[in-house]
């Protein structure tokens, strides 16, 4: 089998020759109920698969993956599926985020060692879809993914229900005593009710979307449920463009270009997107090349509209945005901000792929000229408590607080807040402003989604709903409140964060992008001098992977990245190059 360079393709260097590798590697497959026919000179495409039970949302790809198989076959290739690493955020302790540059090793590394041609990755979770994005993108073989999609709409009590903007919107009101524990208890079952990610536009949602941006995934797949039988017919179509991939020899570089990121940035921008996929693009972005500071998503916000009336923002959720048309629908509508010309892993062009896309519900998909928001959903913040920059997602904030000065309420740590968050004696007011240190990408270690600090249970008795917070932590794309995320350099490396005290006055000022401590430089160094020097591991043993971890992982405004993992090393897609196996 030869690709459109007449090469003969890499998995002939081990399934072709007639000798003792030869005949080992034939056999391990007929071992496995293969007739030689079956795989014998046809593109052999890898399935890389992220299922796991300890990832709900991905927990149904096993199924995908039989799809994947057929398209695969159908289309004259052989399928090889094999296991990746799955992160899930219910139960990967401390966070997923700490395992995610692990995934993109892992997926990198399989890409590099199998005897694959192309590749067919399979992800959901949030974190899932950018770490096969990076180890897709810095090995540079044929590639195409499959999102597994997202739940249908959960229902309680005759309340369409998104998870879990609305679960965390319910717990406030548990904690303020306005339901009882048995409602909030009867809502588990009603709000997950199918396979898939969270429905509301969430980091899960966002990636998906951007995926479909970046040219990565074909048109149309970003927003079909997971228990919808199309997710099943998009994964088969999936299969047998991996095969053309592999043909037409085209690999991620050719599609994951400048352009193309700018499409994707624009995109979250518009969707008023997770917070956290600032991160995820941003590390994508630095596998394949491309540099994307946090600058440019300054310019960006300042001239692209958000028009996906999708909670946590909106009020609509992924099933009704599919229904309207889905992100074609979606791209259509911005098409005069967006690089016409990207190529999708189909072939074609952004411009051509929606040509004939139509909204079916303008009221979930708006036209930029009756948008939700009038600028991007997310805005940069610089200033003297965030020099390197911090984030905040306005289009889920409270607007009154967007330009607030307020007095510090300090926790050292995500468990500090938990301990004393609820204590009646906290002296605090609805005015003031939440700050937790320690928990950014070292300090937490993780970076966890502990961004989202619960209001105090006094505060929230007495009506309130919302409070300025700020931390070095991100938060899940589900949540929803002014928030301000990832402030960096963060805390445990001697950020300005490190340096709060209780009663400082912090002026935020995201019209503008201000985040500043009022406090004089002089006491601000005497401060500093006091700091002692941090425990790094975090209270972690400090061997195998933490070691790696604490050393390497880049801040924030770097996509949390390990420093020796940006860029990419293309693998050889023919025999010449790769040589006998």
């Amino acid at each position: 089998m030869t690709n459109s360079n007449g090469k003969v393709l890499r998995s002939e260097a081990w399934f072709g020759p007639r000798d003792l590798e030869g005949f080992l590697h034939r056999s391990g497959l007929k071992n496995q109920g293969w007739d030689e026919d079956s795989f014998s000179g046809k593109p052999v495409i890898g399935i890389a698969n992220s299922w796991s039970e300890a990832t709900h949302c991905n927990a149904h790809l096993r199924m995908v993956a039989e799809h994947v198989k057929r398209g695969v076959i159908a289309a004259g290739g052989f399928p090889l599926e094999f296991p990746t690493i799955s992160l899930g955020e219910f139960f990967l302790a401390p966070t997923s985020m700490l395992y995610r540059n692990l995934m993109a090793m892992d997926v990198e590394e399989m890409i590099r060692g199998l005897p694959i041609d192309g590749v067919v990755l399979l992800s959901n979770c949030d974190k899932t879809t950018p770490a096969m994005l990076m180890g897709a993108a810095s090995a540079d073989l044929p590639a195409i993914i499959v999102t597994g999609g997202p739940q249908l709409k959960g229902n309680w009590r005759g309340e369409e229900l998104g998870s879990c903007t609305d679960c965390r919107r319910y717990w406030s009101e548990l904690r303020a005593g306005t339901i009882t524990q048995a409602e909030y208890d009867s809502m588990e079952e009603a709000i997950y009710r199918s396979p898939g990610h969270c429905m509301v536009m969430g980091t899960a949602s966002t990636m998906s979307v951007i995926c479909e941006a970046l040219g990565m995934t074909l048109p149309g797949g970003a927003a079909i449920p997971g228990a919808d039988s199309r997710r099943r017919v998009f994964a088969e179509r999936a299969g047998a463009t991996a095969v053309d991939l592999v043909r037409r020899n085209m690999r991620p570089s050719e599609i994951l270009t400048e352009e193309a990121f700018e499409n994707a940035a624009l995109s979250l921008l518009a969707l008023g997107g997770s917070t956290n996929a600032i991160i995820h693009l941003t590390a994508i972005a630095g596998r394949a090349g491309v540099d994307l500071p946090l600058a440019r998503w300054e310019e960006l916000s300042e001239r692209v509209p958000v028009i996906a009336n999708l909670k946590p923002s909106g009020k609509f959720l992924m099933e009704d945005f599919f229904y309207a048309g889905g992100a074609p629908a979606f791209f259509k509508k911005i098409l005069h901000l967006l690089n016409r010309d990207c190529t999708n892993v189909n072939g074609q062009t952004l411009a051509e792929n929606v040509a004939h896309a139509d909204c079916h519900n303008d009221d979930v998909i708006l036209y930029p000229a009756h948008a939700l928001y009038p600028d991007g959903g997310i805005s940069i913040l610089h200033g003297s408590l965030a020099p390197d920059g911090a984030v905040i997602k306005r289009s889920a904030a409270s607007p009154k607080l967007l330009q607030h000065t307020g007095r510090a309420i300090v926790f050292s740590s995500p468990a500090d807040l938990s301990r004393r968050i609820d204590d009646p004696d906290l002296d605090i007011t609805e005015d003031d402003v939440l700050v937790m240190q320690s928990a950014g990408p070292i300090g937490g270690p993780g970076m966890p989604e502990a961004g989202f600090m619960p209001l105090p249970r006094k505060i929230l008795e007495q009506g309130v709903r919302d409070m300025v917070r700020i931390s070095d932590a991100r938060m899940s794309g589900t949540a929803f409140g002014t928030v301000v995320l990832h402030v960096s350099p963060e805390s445990a490396i001697g950020g300005p964060l490190a340096l709060v005290r209780d009663g400082d006055m912090i002026s935020l000022d995201a019209n503008s992008g201000r985040l500043d401590l009022l406090v004089d430089d002089a006491e601000l160094e005497r401060r500093r001098s006091e700091l002692q020097s941090r425990d790094m591991t975090n209270g972690y043993i400090d061997r195998g992977y933490m070691h790696v971890y604490n050393r390497h992982v880049m801040q924030a405004q770097h996509g949390c990245d390990f420093d020796f993992a940006v860029g990419r090393t293309p693998v050889a897609t023919h025999v010449e190059m790769e040589g006998a196996h």
